[in-house]
Formats: C-alpha cells, sequence, structure tokens
C-alpha cells in the first residue's frame, strides 16, 4: 500500500497535559489535534492503546483488543452526566512532567466505577448502544471482563497462579465466576464501551482535520493476558499454563545477552489449521482503532528468536522459521490491502525484507542512529532512502536528539567517548550544519527527504533532553511516564512546523 507524501508527530495519549495525573482524550488530545492542523502534520502517531500490565508498558498489555479505560477522559464523563463535578473536587494535586501510575491508579478507579454504577443502574438513551456495543464485541469483551474480574479478586497474580478450575476455563468455573463478579463484570464492559466511544469521537475530529493514526500492533502478546488465557491452544504452553517456549531477540551490539522479553511464542501449526482467524480477529480490532498499524518486531513473523521457557537470558535462543508471506496473505483475502509500516530494525535478513516488499509495506529508517557503529547506520542516511518508508528522527525506544547529542560516552556500554567524538565529527560534515539546534536539524532533514512519511517524537520537536525519554529497553521502572508541560505547544512552534511542511511538499 502507497503512503501519501505527509510528516506527524509521534506522542502517546498518556503524555498529554491534563488534572488528573495521565493524558486521556479529553479536552488537551482535541488541543494537540488543533496543533497537528495547524503545523501542517497529517498523522499522529501512538503507541498501543490496550490496557497496560507489567510496568506501565502499552507493549505488555491485558489485552490485544481492548482499550486502557485509564485514558477516559472524567470531564467528558462529566458532561455526559454519570459523573457530577464534585465527583472530581477532591482529586489530588499530580506532578505535571510524568505519571504516577500507582496514584492515578488508585485516584481514577473508584471515580470510573461511580461513573459504571451511575449508568448501570439508571435509564440512560445510550444503554441500548451499550448493550448493542457488548452483542457486537462478545467475541473478545466477555473473556476480557471475566480475566480482569478475576484477576482484580486475586491480587493481580498472573493468571496460571489462579485456582486451577478458572486458570484451565473449566466450564462450570466459567459459568460460577461470570455469576458471582456479575457486577465488577458489567462495570468493566462499560470502560470499554466509554473507552472506545471517546476514541471513536476524538479519531472523528482528527479525520475531520486531514488527520490520520499510526498506531503499534507489537507482534507478541503478554503471557499474563486475556488473549493467552482464553486462547491457550495458540501459544507454547505447559499443563499449568506456563511458557514453554518465550520470545527474545539474541545477542547483538547493543547487549551481550540479548533480550528476554518473556512472551509465550505462538503455536504457529495450530493457527495456520485454523486459517489465522486469531490474527484476522486481531488485525480488524486493531484497524477499529487506528487508520495506519506499525508491526513491531516485524522480522519475527519470517524467523523468530525462541528461549526455553526457564531461562534467565536470552543467549540460549535459537532461530525457527515463521509463518512468512502466509499470514499476510490470509489477513489480506478476509481484509483487503493492509496499511501496515514494518518496523524492520535490528537483524534483517533478505528474506525478511522479500516478505515487506511483497506486500508494499514501507519499513523505518531512524536517522539518531545513521552516524555511529550501528550496523544499520548506512541504510539510515538519507540519501540511501527509497520513497516507501517512514524517517523518524528517533523513536520511544531511543534517547532524545538532544540526549543522544549531549551524551558523553562516559559510562556507555554501546559508545565510548572516542565513538562519540567520530559521530559527532561525521553527524556535523553530513547534515552540514554548526550553530542550529541539532534537534532542528534532525527533523528538516527527514522533511525534506525522499521518504513518504516523516515522523519526529515531539520531544525532539521541543528539543528536550534525556529527561524527557519514553522508555529505556531492557529496565523495568521509570519508563512510560513522561508528559507534556502545558502551554508549550504555542502558535509559533506550529509555524515553524508547517513553514517546513509546506516548504518540502508534505501539507
Amino acid at each position: 500500500m502507497k503512503f501519501p507524501r505527509a510528516s506527524g508527530i509521534l506522542l502517546h495519549p498518556t503524555s498529554l497535559p491534563g488534572p488528573y495525573g495521565i493524558g486521556d482524550f479529553g479536552p488537551e488530545a482535541y488541543r494537540f489535534a488543533d496543533f497537528l492542523h495547524e503545523s501542517g502534520c497529517r498523522l499522529w502517531q501512538v503507541l498501543p492503546l490496550n490496557p497496560t500490565g507489567y510496568g506501565d508498558s502499552p507493549f505488555q498489555s491485558f489485552s490485544a483488543s481492548a482499550g486502557n479505560p485509564l485514558l477516559i477522559s472524567l470531564e467528558k464523563l462529566v458532561d455526559k452526566g454519570v459523573l457530577a463535578k464534585s465527583d472530581l473536587a477532591n482529586t489530588p494535586r499530580f506532578p505535571d512532567e510524568q505519571v504516577d501510575y500507582g496514584a492515578v491508579i488508585k485516584t481514577k478507579t473508584p471515580i470510573l466505577r461511580k461513573a459504571a454504577e451511575r449508568f448501570l443502574d439508571g435509564d440512560s438513551p445510550e444503554q441500548k448502544q451499550f448493550e448493542e456495543f457488548c452483542r457486537v464485541n462478545s467475541g473478545w469483551l466477555d473473556d476480557f471482563a471475566l480475566f480482569m474480574a478475576v484477576k482484580n479478586t486475586q491480587d493481580l497474580v498472573a493468571w496460571p497462579k489462579w485456582p486451577a478450575e478458572i486458570a484451565q476455563r473449566r466450564p462450570e468455573a466459567i459459568r460460577d465466576w461470570s455469576t458471582r463478579l456479575a457486577c465488577d463484570i458489567e462495570a468493566i464492559k462499560y470502560w470499554q464501551f466509554e473507552f472506545f466511544q471517546q476514541w471513536s469521537e476524538l479519531r472523528e475530529y482528527c479525520h475531520q482535520r486531514g488527520i490520520q493514526v499510526i498506531g503499534d500492533i507489537p507482534i507478541y502478546v503478554a503471557h499474563d493476558s486475556a488473549d493467552v488465557w482464553a486462547n491457550r491452544q495458540y501459544f507454547s504452553l505447559d499443563e499449568r499454563g506456563n511458557a514453554t517456549k518465550v520470545a527474545g531477540v539474541p545477542p547483538d551490539y547493543f547487549s551481550a545477552t540479548g533480550q528476554l522479553w518473556g512472551n509465550p511464542i505462538y503455536n504457529w501449526p495450530a493457527m495456520k489449521k485454523d486459517r489465522y482467524a486469531w490474527w484476522i480477529k486481531r488485525f480488524r480490532a486493531a484497524l477499529r482503532l487506528y487508520d495506519v498499524i506499525r508491526i513491531d518486531h516485524f522480522r519475527g513473523f519470517e524467523a523468530y528468536w525462541e528461549v526455553p521457557g526457564s531461562d534467565t537470558t536470552a543467549a540460549n535462543g535459537r532461530w525457527v522459521k515463521g509463518p512468512g508471506a502466509e499470514l499476510f496473505s490470509a489477513v489480506q483475502a478476509e481484509l483487503g490491502d493492509l496499511p501496515i509500516i514494518a518496523e524492520n530494525l535490528g537483524v534483517i535478513t533478505p528474506e525478511v525484507e522479500a516478505i515487506r516488499h511483497q506486500f508494499g509495506f514501507p519499513g523505518m529508517a531512524i536517522l539518531q542512529f545513521a552516524f555511529g557503529n550501528d550496523p544499520q547506520g548506512p541504510s539510515f542516511r538519507p540519501h540511501n532512502y527509497v520513497h516507501e518508508l517512514v524517517a523518524y528522527t528517533g523513536t520511544h525506544d531511543n534517547d532524545t536528539v538532544i540526549g543522544w547529542w549531549m551524551s558523553s560516552g562516559a559510562g556507555d556500554s554501546i559508545r565510548t567517548p572516542e565513538d562519540v567524538k567520530k559521530e559527532h565529527e561525521f553527524a556535523r560534515a553530513y547534515l552540514a550544519f554548526e550553530t542550529e539546534p541539532v534537534n532542528w536539524v534532525l527533523v528538516r532533514t527527514i522533511l525534506r527527504s525522499v521518504a513518504n512519511t516523516a515522523v519526529a517524537p515531539l520531544q525532539d520537536v521541543l528539543g528536550l533532553g534525556s529527561s524527557a525519554r519514553m522508555n529505556l529497553p531492557g529496565t523495568s521502572s521509570g519508563n512510560w511516564r513522561w508528559r507534556l508541560k502545558p502551554g508549550v505547544l504555542v502558535k509559533p512552534l506550529a509555524a515553524r512546523l508547517r513553514e517546513m511542511n509546506q516548504m518540502y511538499d508534505r501539507v
């Protein structure tokens, strides 16, 4: 699928400003859409919008189909009458520059529960819409709501540690727990109804301003998720539900022991036997959320790094062939041309690129990595770009441009001070700049490149340092917390971006 020449900004909704400790689908989201429109940007890239699990990571979700209820705007619930302004009067003061997830969950969940009780006990005109939403989405919603309701009674422990009868989904246990937790289950379903309604309204607002949304599908799902609990036949699990084979990446330039992600490996033969029905449903669910889908770790469909479930590092893994083009042929036969961006970073083989080219999925280039020792560095330099490409200054997984440029390399396991010196010298020579802020140099470089799609994290547009970094791979705390300060998306900033977008034919 060909993408038009356009530009965009990467900003996860949790990073938006707002009074309740976390960004949401309320007024600030609409202000950000207006900023995109004013700046001539036609793309808003977000991370997965699913409910977060371990480490608050949007890439480790309790469901691949559900939405994160923490993104529901409380202000919009007041507008609808299911909350009163007094319900929000005693919320604590939250930090402006980061999300304190524990405090947000502790504060927001009881308020959302109050809204659910009022809606479910009332006679709102939306009752029929809610019932229809539950009926249409029952294929994933029933399992997810029961999963979360049971999980809350079990101190949030992973599902293989639940009582055996419900962990193994025995029919009598499903009936019993569904009856006992009926009120909780209905509340969880109501939150999904509100999430999708609010997101649909915001996305339509974006569409009216010529803005499309790019969203992520991580190749793997979390072990502790409704997806694995309800579809054990599609994953490599033992009789208790523990993963026998898990995902990761092998040792490389960035890590001597690789990365052990811990997600259960798919049982691809079982999925093939069912004509990849699970994946077709997953892509269909993603297309309800996003206009364009970025597949994280695309190379895993061609071959994936399989690690024994008992291992503590990814070093003792092996490459195993994946379903390859066959999967995408099956999905395309059901859903038509797929608006997919393939994350093809890391160890990428000709076989991976062949699948990408067969279906016309553009790959990615990270400009920040173009000047150092990254093995993919040469392909990240703009003179090697092609039209069907998404060019980034950086992503959520690496430092901001300013943080990267200010790093000395001291204590860095990847770049030595000498590496940094050579990297800077090459970057200055290649980009031909002296005193201009380096973040704007990189933003302008991707915008004027031949790549049809150019995206910069908002942190790079604002020129923020390492403290604004979203994620540091391989660490489990302090990530996904960055928030935008209120009032910084000013008109001169939008005007500067718009001038560049017009100059390089991206408006």
